[in-house]
């Protein structure tokens, strides 16, 4: 067993088993006690907690996934960056990687799999890329997948804010050679174009059933993604249809400018695809006419729709293969080769010396000491890295930064230098003091001077003194939170005003209130809005129950704010034909009258009446037409479907209608239409009546 396994970090979350190991870091599935639910936690790797450069990494992906909000990015609910340990309390996704499943299915996914995945992939990265975030290392080991087939993206720990750093550093491995980007191989600048070419390169393995570039080593296949055209989808698997194969191409077009510029160009023509397989963009890959001494490698994109197939180009391009190939061709082609990877290399060396120079320059400190730490880290007029460490001065506000080091024009430094911040913050950790043996209004002030709060229970000890502190909890030396509360059990006679706290989790609110405030204790709440309970259920106490506190004392509790599972029904009820007078229409709905669809319509006129009912579960739904039944409904919310309709004449009335609702008079309703000779008929769900959701 690992020395995490069986832990609880920070008094909440229950370590329960080690569920996969990455570069930087260890994942484990745990319990987070306070919000009852399964969490998967992050840990940075000791051998990695005193490096500044892993440690800045692992912070960017804290930062970079808090600012997203999406069904296909996994979320994150915590974050500690304390001295001795580093972690990220993240969403738990019981799946495994899209890698994983690739190999279970041995690389032979369905084209239809890889549009339903690619789709979630795209959707995830177009909120990522509106929040300014590129990932950069888009690869199938970074990718959920769900039993039910829901996607969700994971590992943003290279990704970079596009506004404060956009360009990869040509001496350090990030990204993985196989999905990364041409221009992020070569050290250029990088944006949301650099993750639409590594979601081509996945989409290409999942439709070929390999990699587009292979090679016995990470160097060779870097050169192949900078030079090489991979192999048509269709010469590997003809029945991959050619618009999804385009689409894959264009995807991967190694000159940013011809590739998708959007996640959202990418998806609207994956739309067009889904809504006809058959579809043929006409994207066609040539290799340009060059006249200089660039490498001709590049792919051109250009569509044959605007081409003229006996153009010269094409007659050109065809003469040319016909052309027996001659020794010294050969041998040129390797001179021109080897010019080629000079220049690649000279290129790469001078994007680097550009960083180099660019950090070269020096600048002043700004002082951030007074300013809030949120606004300081996250404006991107700053360009420094931020390390950040905790503090409590009870005097300043929560998120104020106390102090910073190197200080407010001590010196001079390069823009992308490191500054750290001292964060004002009750996540700092401080130790318990040792107050046994002493009297408890010392023991008071030791427990102030550590900006923790005292609790003062009388225990009746004949072997201590009366007004001595006997113990307290948590022990001595236990690190905790500051303005936390500890418990400080001193000799003497118990009080009477103290109070033993009720378990109130499951309860309602107004009832967990009720029974609160009724034995002297204030009550404080809030709401958590997803886990899955109704509305307004207890879902935990603090302190817990069982706890002799004084009265008074107050009880905080975390309450289900309820999940909405309520859906929408239109009813297209069709009307008599032919009828040109005023008919009053009737619209009960399980008893009751609904009184906004209640109203007098002429079928002449309107030969549908439209009507919109929300709820959940089951409901009876009854039309009524000049107090006549006319249409009865069954509707299953839950299903998101009409499961019964029934169907009677309509009866003209033979005196004036009210043109009120009232009543329900369904009974008397069904006994007239019976007596006049009309029949009921019992029709399936898509007779003459029109619905939808």
């Amino acid at each position: 067993m690992d020395k995490y396994s069986g832990k609880k970090l920070d008094g909440r979350y229950e370590i329960h088993e080690l569920i996969g190991t990455g570069g930087m870091a260890m994942v484990y599935r745990a319990y987070d006690t306070l919000d009852d639910r399964t969490v998967a936690i992050k840990i940075l790797k000791d051998e990695f907690s005193a490096n500044d450069e892993f440690i800045r990494r692992f912070k960017n992906e804290s930062k970079a996934i808090a600012v997203l909000n999406h069904p296909n990015i996994v979320k994150v609910y915590d974050v500690s960056f304390g001295d001795v340990i580093q972690y990220i309390v993240m969403e738990y996704i019981d799946g495994i990687t899209l890698k994983e499943y690739m190999e279970l299915q041995h690389n032979n996914i369905s084209w239809k799999e890889a549009v339903l995945f690619t789709t979630q992939i795209l959707q995830a990265l177009e909120h990522a890329h509106s929040k300014g975030i590129v990932h950069r290392d888009i690869k199938p080991q970074n990718i959920m997948l769900l039993q039910d087939g829901t996607i969700k993206v994971t590992d943003f720990g290279i990704a970079r804010f596009s506004s404060v750093e956009t360009r990869t550093m040509t001496d350090k491995a990030i990204g993985s050679v196989h999905y990364i980007a041409p221009e992020q191989a070569k050290g250029e600048l990088t944006d949301g174009k650099t993750d639409i070419y590594s979601v081509g390169v996945m989409l290409y393995e999942m439709l070929a059933g390999r990699l587009p570039f292979e090679a016995d080593n990470a160097v060779s296949v870097a050169i192949m993604q900078l030079q090489e055209a991979p192999k048509p989808i269709r010469d590997i698997r003809p029945e991959v249809p050619e618009g999804i194969a385009e689409i894959t191409m264009k995807a991967m077009q190694k000159d940013p400018k011809l590739r998708y510029q959007s996640a959202k160009e990418m998806l609207d023509d994956i739309e067009l695809f889904k809504q006809n397989p058959s579809i043929v963009f006409d994207y066609k890959y040539m290799a340009p006419n060059r006249t200089d001494d660039e490498s001709g490698n590049d792919i051109e994109f250009r569509s044959s729709a605007n081409a003229d197939p006996y153009s010269d180009d094409y007659g050109k391009y065809a003469e040319e293969a016909e052309k027996p190939k001659s020794p010294a061709g050969s041998i040129i082609t390797g001179i021109i080769t080897a010019f080629v990877l000079v220049a690649i290399v000279c290129c790469i060396l001078g994007a680097f010396q550009a960083c180099q120079s660019q950090s070269a320059d020096s600048v002043d400190i700004p002082n951030f000491v007074g300013m809030n730490a949120d606004d300081v880290i996250n404006n991107d007029s700053y360009n420094f890295d931020f390390d950040t460490v905790n503090s409590f001065d009870p005097n300043q506000a929560i998120g104020t930064i106390l102090k910073q080091s190197p200080e407010a024009g001590s010196k001079q430094i390069k823009e992308g230098s490191t500054i750290t911040l001292t964060i004002n913050s009750t996540s700092t950790v401080v130790s318990v003091p040792s107050v046994q043996g002493i009297p408890y209004e010392n023991a008071m002030t030791k427990i102030s001077d550590k900006n923790l709060k005292a609790e003062v229970v009388y225990v009746a000890d004949s072997d201590t003194a009366l007004d001595m502190v006997i113990d307290t909890s948590p022990k001595p030396g236990s690190e905790i939170e500051v303005d936390s509360v500890v418990k400080v059990f001193v000799s003497g006679e118990e009080k009477d005003d103290t109070v033993t706290i009720p378990n109130v989790v499951g309860q309602n609110l107004n009832d967990a209130v009720y029974t609160l405030e009724s034995l002297g204790f204030e009550v404080d709440y809030e709401y958590n809005e997803e886990v899955d309970k109704p509305a307004d259920t207890v879902l935990a106490q603090s302190p817990g129950y069982d706890v002799e506190v004084e009265s008074g004392y107050k009880i905080k509790l975390l309450v289900a704010k309820g999940l909405d599972k309520s859906r929408t029904c239109v009813l297209n009820v069709d009307l008599p034909e032919d009828i040109e007078n005023e008919v009053f229409v009737r619209v009960t709905v399980d008893g009751i009258v609904n009184e906004e669809y209640s109203q007098t319509v002429i079928p002449a006129y309107n030969s549908t009446y439209e009507i919109q009912l929300t709820g959940e579960g089951e409901v009876y739904v009854q039309i009524e037409l000049d107090d006549s039944l006319y249409r009865e409904y069954t509707i299953d919310f839950t299903e998101g479907k009409i499961i019964y309709v029934q169907k009677y004449d309509y009866v003209e009335p033979t005196e004036p209608v009210t043109e009120t609702p009232t009543e329900d008079t369904s009974s008397d309703d069904d006994d007239s239409t019976t007596s006049s000779g009309d029949e009921a008929t019992t029709d399936p769900v898509d007779s003459g009546d029109e619905y939808y959701w």
